[in-house]
């Protein structure tokens, strides 16, 4: 009998804890309360839950409030805000916190060992994740898709490679006033002074205060009102405007322009491409796909691709793609090359579910919810297009109005900002009168007033005031730009 338990006992394998360092965290807080300065070491980075045992977090914590007070933290200050009939081991809480300050190591290690502490604490997440992985595996109920366990997984090892936790949870006042201010800041230092990222248009600039990170923003209007044009103008103007700015982590963050995904649901990379080249090059996209272009044009067109092929835009044309395997792509281009900026063209082409297959309005629904819990998730802002219903056609006035949006409920409701694209010239080059009559003058003037212009109408944005912003179309580049200011114009002789 007793072989076997000796025989039981090397073959079992040894009961494995959790991966800790208790002394790290001793001399880490040691050294904190001998001098305050080393909390700033370790601030950035170390939040009161990466260390493994409990009272350590709450001496953390109370430590943390007080040094961002202004107090001294120090053994005999701290003690009167912790419990005081506490025991560790035959100590009193009071006698280990003095303790831990007279053993204490050098402000010098403090950084070592705040990162070690780090550290361990990613892996025990990884490893709660990791196990979270396998008994969903081995338990899995039978209508349970293989797919959508790597979905959650990969979520979840995002969100701990973003923040170095695997907790939802509450957020401090304190904190989120931190990153306000933090985006204050940023906002200050940015070329034009915007809060979010430039589109390049200055009059949407001026209303928006650019893409404001966490928001969804919708693009809508009818065909040929150049919803996909005014995407492809605002990713490309924030590709090239890029301009990365390294963190004290040695990562790198833009400092003014983005990496800018864009999911093309509809056209191939190539064709997007080609809109691309066209509106930068002033080469018609029509000439340059029949081949109608001078060798002088040809050698403009391979320019300006040796200029902008640097630009950080990545094109995904997967067609029919679904808010999932949306939200994993772009996760692991935000891991792999950064994210600033998404692009959806459009909405309606996506997939939900298959449990909402069939009812198309539910289906939106889990989409447009998707985008904004994606958009929060990724801190990036999401302009995703929209095809408007057919209702707009039926109206004496073709501006869109928020109840034009296909499936407009859940769209209407997510969304943060919704802009509409309208062309007066589109609809009144449909409407030429007889000529020669006084009809055809009044339609000729109108033309003349609304040739080469367009309307960005934002319908709702939560964050500021709707309105109007007038813009330029130039539809041989299929480009967006500012209309001249009247300041900027030749003097005009009546």
């Amino acid at each position: 009998m007793a072989d076997a338990a000796r025989k039981f006992e090397e073959e079992s394998p040894l009961y494995r804890e959790a991966p800790a360092n208790i002394e790290a965290e001793q001399a880490l807080l040691g050294a904190i309360l001998v001098n305050n300065d080393a909390y700033y070491i370790v601030h950035d980075f170390l939040k009161p839950d990466h260390f493994f045992e409990g009272i350590h977090r709450e001496i953390f914590a109370k430590a943390s409030t007080m040094i961002k007070m202004g107090k001294i933290a120090n053994p005999v200050t701290i003690k009167t805000f912790l419990a005081a009939n506490d025991r560790i081991g035959d100590m009193t809480l009071a006698q280990y916190i003095a303790r831990l300050a007279t053993e204490a190591t050098t402000i010098i290690n403090a950084a070592d060992y705040g990162r070690a502490i780090y550290d361990l604490a990613i892996r025990r997440s990884l490893i709660r994740i990791g196990e979270d992985m396998v008994n969903i595996a081995f338990d899995a109920p039978v209508d349970a898709e293989p797919k959508r366990q790597i979905e959650e997984a990969e979520r979840s090892l995002f969100e701990l490679a973003e923040t170095g936790r695997y907790d939802g949870g509450f957020q401090s006042f304190e904190d989120a006033m931190a990153l306000a201010i933090e985006m204050a800041g940023a906002a200050k230092d940015r070329d034009g002074g915007l809060s979010g990222t430039s589109t390049g248009i200055r009059e949407l600039d001026r209303r928006l205060g650019g893409l404001q990170a966490s928001d969804l923003i919708i693009l809508a209007g009818r065909p040929a009102m150049g919803k996909t044009s005014l995407a492809t103008n605002i990713a490309f103007n924030i590709a090239a405007a890029y301009e990365p700015a390294e963190q004290a982590d040695g990562t790198f963050k833009a400092k003014n322009g983005g990496v800018v995904a864009f999911f093309s649901l509809e056209m191939s990379a190539e064709q997007l491409a080609t809109r691309i080249i066209s509106e930068q090059s002033e080469v018609s996209s029509s000439k340059i796909r029949r081949g109608n272009i001078t060798d002088a044009e040809y050698s403009k067109l391979v320019a300006c691709t040796e200029m902008m092929q640097k630009a950080p835009l990545y094109i995904d044309q997967t067609g029919g793609i679904s808010i999932a395997q949306l939200a994993a792509r772009a996760r692991r281009l935000k891991r792999q090359r950064g994210l600033d900026v998404m692009v959806i063209d459009y909405v309606q082409l996506m997939q939900g579910s298959s449990k909402n297959a069939g009812n198309r309005v539910q289906e939106i629904t889990e989409i447009t919810t998707g985008l904004k819990a994606l958009a929060k998730e990724l801190a990036v802002p999401i302009v995703a297009l929209s095809q408007l219903s057919r209702q707009v056609e039926n109206r004496e006035d073709k501006r869109p109005q928020l109840s034009d949006l296909r499936e407009s409920g859940s769209i209407e409701q997510d969304a943060d900002v919704v802009m509409f694209v309208y062309r007066d010239e589109y609809y009144l080059q449909n409407k030429e009168p007889k000529p020669g009559t006084d009809e055809h003058m009044k339609w000729q003037q109108e033309m003349n007033d609304a040739r080469g212009k367009a309307e960005v109408i934002i319908a709702k944005q939560r964050h500021g005031p709707t309105g109007s912003a007038p813009l330029a179309f130039q539809a041989e580049f299929t480009r967006f730009t500012d209309l001249a200011e009247e300041s900027h114009l030749p003097e005009r002789y009546e």
